[in-house]
């Protein structure tokens, strides 16, 4: 019998391998997309968001009252009544007056914070936590406090810190209409001043130390360095923190309402106290819906200005 004869490969050619067989995969389109993961979210967004601002667009539709009976459906009649209803517009123009005197000062003390405590070297812990721990306490203990503390008439902090300046004390701090407002914002800016100034404090940390350098080198001094270079690297965060604090001003509503009630005279009256009285004391649950769906285009509308601004903002720079 003669021996098998073996072929050898051509030239230039690799050894034969076997052939060997990718495993098989089942492919589960759900899972390959992720959905099993984000389902459960998906499923509680619905159920608490969705749902409801339906419900709410529905009610809107309709003269509900706060028992959810004998409710039909009358169209936008709700937001025909709203639109001529001077209560609406008075609340409104409440909420952006408050909006504006409390953007400001807002804006230009977290900054000047944070350059304060970006800078000083002694216990400098202390200097960040003094100033971020109001921002921690809740609504209900920030009002109480200046309501019963500070701002009582003749015995409170307020009007003794003006009676050691020499000046007349007994201002109604919060019960006078001349005063009610920007009572409210300087209790606000207190009270929420600490987190715009930890936006800006880690801005700050974030600027290269070389440009300061550089500057210095070149005889920039400290005004030079802040104008030219601070500034124009906090552009962005400025921008955050500016339509942050006009969307958290405009859905001002704790302060007010533990501190004034919305008084005198509904001086300080925002559009969501008119709301609350509208649906839970006037038991008006539809025409309550339609001016908070009016509200809420008003807060979409001024979200867009400000994101279209800044893109062309971003823009310009980029071209420049």
């Amino acid at each position: 019998m003669s021996a098998p004869t073996v072929t050898a490969p051509p030239p230039g050619s690799s050894p034969a391998t076997p052939a060997t067989t990718p495993p098989r995969t089942v492919r589960r389109p759900w899972t390959e997309h992720g959905l099993v993961f984000v389902g459960p979210f998906l499923v509680v967004y619905a159920l608490f968001l969705l749902w409801p601002l339906l419900y709410g667009v529905k009610m809107s539709l309709g003269d509900d009252n706060i028992t959810g009976t004998d409710s039909h459906f009358i169209g936008f009649d709700n937001y025909a009544e709203a639109l001529r209803d001077p209560d609406v517009w008075s609340s409104l123009w409440n909420t952006v007056w408050f909006t504006v005197l409390s953007t400001v000062p807002l804006v230009l003390v977290g900054l000047g914070l944070a350059l304060l405590a970006h800078h000083l070297r002694v216990v400098q812990w202390l200097w960040r936590l003094s100033w971020f721990a109001p921002f921690l306490l809740p609504s209900g203990v920030v009002g109480l406090l200046f309501l019963w503390v500070i701002y009582p008439s003749d015995f409170g902090f307020a009007d003794q810190a003006l009676a050691s300046l020499g000046l007349h004390p007994g201002i109604g701090w919060l019960t006078d209409e001349r005063y009610a407002m920007l009572s409210i914002v300087l209790t606000t800016v207190w009270w929420t001043v600490g987190f715009n100034f930890l936006l800006y404090l880690a801005a700050l940390q974030a600027i290269p130390q070389h440009l300061y350098e550089a500057a210095e080198l070149d005889g920039a001094g400290a005004w030079a360095r802040l104008r030219n270079i601070t500034l124009p690297m906090l552009r962005r965060t400025t921008g955050v923190v500016v339509i942050l604090q006009i969307l958290a001003s405009l859905k001002i509503f704790d302060q007010v309402y533990i501190m004034t009630g919305g008084g005198p005279d509904d001086a300080t009256r925002p559009i969501l106290q008119y709301v609350y009285q509208s649906g839970f004391t006037g038991y008006r649950i539809g025409y309550a819906s339609a001016v908070s769906y009016l509200f809420f285009a008003l807060i979409v509308i001024v979200s867009l200005v400000h994101l279209r601004l800044t893109r062309r903002a971003s823009e310009e720079g980029a071209r420049s």
